[in-house]
C-alpha cells in the first residue's frame, strides 16, 4: 500500500513539476530563464551541502556556492566573453579563498571540506549554466529538449523495466538498479528523442540528423546514468534517502534534476561539434 502511495505521489508531482519545466523553456525569455536556473541552483545547492553538514563529517563554506548560483541570474546582462571569462576564473578565485578562510580558521576547516566545497561548486552552479547556454542559442528553445528527453526518458524507461524485469545488478551505490534497466534507459531515451526528432523535423522543417541525434541521446544517457549513481554515492555516504521532501515522492530537487545536471555540459558540447 505504502509503494502504491508513493508511485501516485510521484505522478502528481511529475504532472504538476512538468507543465511549469514546459512553460519556461516555451514561453520564458533569456533573462527569465536565467533566473529560474539560477533559483534552481539555489535550492540544489542547499539541499547538496545540507546533507553533508547533517553528516557531522564536514564543515564547508556554502556561502560560495550561493554567490556563483547568483550570478547565473545575471548572464544575459553581459557579453558572452565575459561569461566565459568568469566561469574560467570561478575555480582558482574560489580555491584561493578557501585556502585564505582554511589557514585562518583555527582548525574549524580542513583540505575535505574545500574538496566539498569545490566539488559542490563545480557540480550544480557550474554545470547548471550550461542549461542557460544551451536555452539562449540559436534554436536553443527546440534543442533544449533534447538533454531534458535524455535524462527524464532514461530515468523513466530505466525505472519501468527495470522494476519488472530487471535481475542483474550492477553497483552497490544503487543495489536496486539493474543492467537490464540501464539498457532500457538508453534505448528509451533514443526512442523518445527519435519521436521528438520526426515532429520537430516535419513540423517545423528543422532538418537534424536522426543518426547524430541517436548517438548523442544515446551517450548522454549514460552520462546520466552515471550522475544519478554519483548523487546517489554521496547520499548513500552521508546516510540519507533523499536531497529533501520538496517534490513528493521524487525526494528534493537535487533527487530529480541529478541526471540533469551531469548531461547538461555535454549536451552543450555535442550541440556544438556536431549539430550546429
Amino acid at each position: 500500500m505504502d509503494k502504491k502511495k508513493e508511485n501516485v505521489k510521484r505522478i502528481l508531482s511529475a504532472l504538476i513539476g512538468f507543465p511549469l519545466v514546459l512553460v519556461i523553456f516555451i514561453f520564458a525569455n533569456n533573462i527569465w530563464m536565467d533566473i529560474a536556473v539560477s533559483i534552481l541552483s539555489i535550492i540544489c545547492v542547499y539541499e547538496y551541502f545540507k546533507c553533508f553538514e547533517q553528516s557531522k563529517k564536514y564543515n564547508p563554506s556554502s556561502w560560495i556556492a550561493y554567490i556563483v548560483s547568483v550570478l547565473i541570474a545575471f548572464e544575459s546582462f553581459v557579453t558572452p566573453d565575459i561569461v566565459k571569462d568568469v566561469m574560467i576564473s570561478i575555480i582558482p578565485i574560489s580555491i584561493l579563498v578557501l585556502a585564505i578562510e582554511l589557514i585562518f580558521s583555527n582548525g574549524k576547516k580542513n583540505i575535505m571540506d574545500i574538496g566539498v566545497t569545490i566539488f559542490g561548486i563545480c557540480y550544480i552552479p557550474m554545470m547548471l549554466s550550461f542549461l542557460s547556454f544551451i536555452r539562449n542559442m540559436e534554436g536553443g528553445k527546440i534543442l533544449i529538449w533534447y538533454p531534458i528527453i535524455a535524462a527524464w526518458g532514461s530515468d523513466i524507461w530505466a525505472f519501468v523495466i527495470g522494476r519488472h524485469f530487471g535481475k542483474h545488478k550492477y553497483t552497490d551505490i544503487s543495489p536496486k538498479k539493474t543492467i537490464e534497466g540501464c539498457v532500457a534507459g538508453i534505448v528509451g531515451a533514443v526512442i523518445m528523442s527519435m519521436i521528438f526528432t520526426v515532429v520537430i523535423n516535419n513540423v517545423w522543417n528543422v532538418g537534424l540528423n536522426y543518426i547524430a541525434i541517436g548517438a548523442i541521446t544515446a551517450v548522454l544517457s549514460i552520462v546520466g546514468q552515471i550522475g544519478d549513481l554519483t548523487a546517489s554515492s554521496i547520499k548513500r555516504h552521508c546516510n540519507i534517502k533523499d536531497f529533501g521532501e520538496i517534490l513528493p515522492g521524487h525526494g528534493g530537487m537535487l533527487d530529480r534534476f541529478d541526471s540533469v545536471i551531469f548531461i547538461i555540459p555535454f549536451a552543450y558540447i555535442s550541440i556544438i561539434l556536431f549539430i550546429l
